[in-house]
């Protein structure tokens, strides 16, 4: 019997000194190249904990690695820009670049580049540091909440240039640079990539006087002249004298640039300068910024002995901690102006702070979740952002960048987001707003009529009838059709989970009606299960689609296959395991999911990486799925997988994330499960409970963590226990001391059931062809006993008792008693028997149309060419033989 892991969590308010045990401070821990290889995208540059501004260094200007700009396996520095991504798996970002050089040059084709080495180049939380070979120019950035900080150091006596590109890796709008005196330049690029319209303004001043501006295009141009064009390089060069008229501590061989950026306007960008840099000392920066992460990061403080054998399990991480902390990232200026969804300037007139990259796909799971603990009052300042991208732009954001809403990913989680802090007491907003936003993502209109609703709305109703399609099935079907929408499955799961948090919010906030409402539509997930199998499985035209393997990667799924998705049930696990017909059956099948072969079949997708079985840590349908063995009667699996997963897909190494890093989500798995702790559940107040991966943690300089099997430290503090596995959110404000002891249990699985009542499921057919020659035999079958219900060409309902005998062209409507406002339809098609088609060549898997049968079958794909009856060839030819009875007369041939 494998021995069950004992844990404590131990919550008091108990003075004990800070940090004094260890010598390096927090900042000191963080290694900002962890993620910066392998496929995490992170980048090693400055900026400040949720800044504006990350300074980086950009070594690769595209492909799936390249989206951070920064890939540890280049040896080439195209120049240091001021906005980058971490861990996103689209590129963006890298505006106003910069690069210092020593000779006038061509500025075409980068040919200012270096070389550089990673012995020359250093880095921690707020700072980094690189020799540039071809110069001979030593960098150092840094960060301030709105800007950055270079500070160049030439060689003796060399002469002394600044590049900056405007032009660099994204499609370029609109850029300018104008020259305002001898010190500083000002200007904007308005840019289009993932954001389709993302305005930045900048003002950069100098610490040196400006000699001559050299334009690459347009030329011509006086060097105080204001230059615009949608392709802008420049090539400044600088007076070289001893001192500057700012610092005479600056030697003359040194360089230091200031630079603030702006979403708002040029004078926005000149104010964050004047407000956050106001001195040329770039040590005063570094400090500052250094000192700033270490109040953040000194939020979780380990207070074990480091040892030589652990300092790589710190560093991993106050890194995981680190990277938590970059994203979502502060929009409004210093003087609370901000650009907003309908591309007009607001005001927060400092009521709170406006924030901007929200991967909530991604990041709804847990870092919104570690925040609500950390950082309750910035949590607070997400949803106030929320409601206001709901009253600028008609929707709350999906995925949004820059004021811009990428559209990216499905679900509508920013609810969960919503409804876990109103549940965890943040609600210093307009709280009846926010469900009526809440309620309105989920139906794809816009119930708001503000004054902002202009012409940048019209790319936001777009998405809206692309999500109005899987919506409307959804709610007309009970589940959505992968006839109507691709990825069907991941997405009836995930609206079933998000339609759960505005339920809760609704019962909280006594909205009875809407309350039942969205609680049965959270039950949807039910409608995709297979009792045959076991998995969540899409359905066409009434019936289990075909071919399936639980391995195969296509389009009835998002980024994953059956086996990741078929535990995606976090506010009903309850339901789960009665589906599943007990918890001995859940542990089997957990059990078949880390044991299975971690080969899968379909579609080749990148982010399915970190595999154990069929487990995937490398995206974020799996990183729930081990805390499930809670649930069963065998806990000790969810420690014996979360230790696994938490020492071998993190490492101290450029490679040291096993998949995108997305915006914080893959480092605060880590961080949550170093606590021994996961929300299983966003939105409902209890926590799982696993191992602890320190002896003893502190939260907020108030909440202890101590394993159970410390007992020098559980005897001098506690004498009592409680067996639990799962922790109350509340006890992170309580003062009173709690052990919880891991055991195997189901104490608390009522709460988290979806409905009270029985969960209601449609029925379906069997095996039903969409098209058939002679005749089709029908059947109907369902996972409840309530009668069935058919009509045949909308012809009178009759009682369904025995398969249906269909020997012509029919549409099918049926319904079970139970779910009569839940009508089915599927239309049958009958092929002519005089023809027979050949294909000579293998259409793709994932695009197969009905078969051979499916080019003349009569039946037209959606406009939507990844849902519906699409069949699909890639990197061959087309050859195909058709076959009839009969001699033919060809009359029109088109393709």
């Amino acid at each position: 019997m494998k021995k069950i892991v004992h844990l404590s969590i131990i919550l008091f308010f108990l003075s004990i000194s800070s940090f004094a045990q260890n010598q390096k401070q927090f900042f000191q821990y963080v290694n900002p190249f962890i993620g910066t290889g392998g496929h995490g995208h992170t980048f090693p540059g400055a900026t400040m904990p949720y800044g504006a501004c990350q300074l980086s260094p950009d070594t690769r200007l595209e492909g799936w690695d390249g989206c951070s700009a920064y890939h540890y396996s280049d040896s080439i520095i195209y120049g240091f820009s001021h906005t980058h991504l971490s861990g996103t798996g689209c590129s963006d970002y890298g505006d106003i670049l910069l690069m210092p050089t020593n000779k006038m040059m061509d500025l075409d084709h980068y040919q200012y580049a270096s070389t550089f080495s990673h012995l020359s180049e250093n880095a921690h939380a707020g700072y980094y540091q690189v020799f540039l070979e071809q110069p001979q120019v030593q960098v150092e950035l840094t960060a301030t909440l709105h800007g950055g900080i270079h500070k160049y150091s030439y060689q003796n006596q060399s002469p002394q240039f600044v590049v900056l590109n405007l032009n660099h890796r994204d499609a370029v709008i609109d850029s300018r640079i104008n020259q305002k005196n001898h010190f500083t330049i000002n200007g904007f690029r308005f840019s289009k990539a993932w954001a389709t319209n993302q305005k930045l303004f900048y003002e950069i001043q100098f610490s040196k006087p400006i000699k001559k501006i050299s334009y690459l295009y347009p030329k011509d141009k006086n060097d105080d002249s204001p230059s615009k064009s949608k392709s802008l390089y420049c090539l400044i060069e600088f007076e070289h004298q001893k001192n500057t008229n700012f610092n005479p501590k600056i030697k003359s061989n040194e360089l230091v640039v200031k630079c603030a950026i702006s979403g708002v306007d040029e004078l926005g960008a000149q104010k964050n300068l004047s407000t956050e840099m106001t001195t040329w000392d770039f040590d005063f920066y570094k400090k500052k910024c250094e000192q700033t992460w270490n109040q953040e990061l000194g939020k979780i403080k380990i207070l074990d002995k480091e040892t030589q054998l652990t300092e790589d399990k710190w560093v991993t991480f106050y890194t995981a901690l680190y990277h938590c902390m970059i994203h979502p990232s502060i929009y409004s200026d210093v003087d609370g102006r901000y650009r907003g969804r309908d591309d007009k300037i607001h005001n927060t007139q400092q009521k709170f702070d406006y924030y901007t990259v929200f991967s909530l796909w991604d990041t709804y799971r847990a870092l919104h979740p570690l925040l609500t603990i950390l950082d309750p009052k910035r949590t607070n300042d997400f949803i106030n952002t929320f409601i206001r991208q709901y009253q600028e732009g008609g929707r709350l954001p999906i995925w949004e960048l820059s004021s811009n809403e990428t559209n990216c990913m499905i679900g509508y989680h920013v609810v969960s987001v919503i409804w876990d802090a109103y549940e965890k007491g943040i609600r210093d907003y307009n709280i009846e707003l926010a469900f009526e936003a809440m309620k309105s993502i989920a139906s794809q209109r816009s119930d708001y009529e503000g004054e902002g609703l202009n012409q940048k709305l019209k790319e936001s109703a777009k998405a809206k009838v692309a999500d109005a399609e899987a919506l409307n099935s959804y709610c007309k079907y009970g589940y959505v059709r992968s006839d109507d929408s691709h990825e069907s499955v991941s997405k009836t799961l995930e609206y079933a989970y998000n339609d759960w948090c505005i339920a809760q919010m609704a019962k909280a906030l006594g909205k009875e009606n809407d309350y039942l409402y969205y609680i049965e539509r959270s039950s949807h997930w039910v409608n995709i299960f297979d009792s045959s199998t076991g998995f969540m499985r899409a359905k066409k035209n009434g019936s289990l689609y075909f071919p399936f393997s639980p391995y195969t990667v296509d389009n009835n799924y998002t980024e994953a296959n059956a086996w990741q998705y078929s535990f995606y049930v976090p506010h009903d696990i309850n339901g789960l395991i009665m589906t599943l017909n007990g918890r001995q059956n859940l542990e089997k099948k957990l059990d078949d999911l880390f044991q299975a072969k971690e080969q899968t079949e379909g579609r080749t997708q990148a982010d399915i990486t970190g595999l154990i079985g069929q487990y995937a840590h490398g995206n974020e349908p799996s990183h729930h799925i081990a805390y499930l063995y809670n649930y069963t009667l065998n806990k000790s699996k969810t420690t014996l997988y979360t230790n696994k997963i938490f020492n071998e897909f993190y490492t101290n190494n450029p490679d040291g994330l096993i998949g995108n890093e997305d915006c914080g989500q893959m480092s605060a798995w880590y961080v949550f499960n170093a606590l021994g702790l996961y929300p299983t559940c966003p939105g409902n107040h209890l926590l799982d409970i696993a191992e602890p991966q320190f002896n003893h943690l502190k939260i907020n300089d108030s909440i202890d963590i101590i394993k159970k099997d410390n007992p020098s430290l559980h005897d001098k503090y506690f004498s009592t226990t409680q067996n639990k596995s799962q922790l109350s959110f509340d006890a992170f404000h309580s003062k009173q001391p709690i052990i919880l002891v891991a055991n195997n249990h189901l104490e608390n699985l009522k709460e988290l059931t979806t409905n009270p009542h029985e969960i209601k499921t449609i029925p379906y057919l069997e095996n039903a062809s969409q098209t058939f020659k002679d005749s089709l035999l029908v059947e109907i079958k369902s996972l409840s006993n309530s009668p069935i219900f058919y009509s045949i060409n909308n012809e009178s309902q009759q009682k369904y008792q025995h398969p249906i005998q269909i020997i012509e062209s029919t549409t099918l409507h049926f319904f079970a008693e139970n779910t009569a406002d839940k009508i089915q339809e599927a239309r049958f098609t009958k092929l002519p028997s005089d023809r027979k088609i050949i294909l000579k060549n293998q259409y793709n898997p994932s695009y197969h149309g009905g078969g051979a049968d499916g080019l003349i079958d009569g039946i037209n794909g959606k406009l939507n060419w990844r849902a519906g009856d699409w069949q699909g060839y890639q990197g061959q030819d087309v050859e195909i033989v058709m076959e009839f009875a009969e001699p033919k007369s060809i009359k029109k041939t088109r393709s």
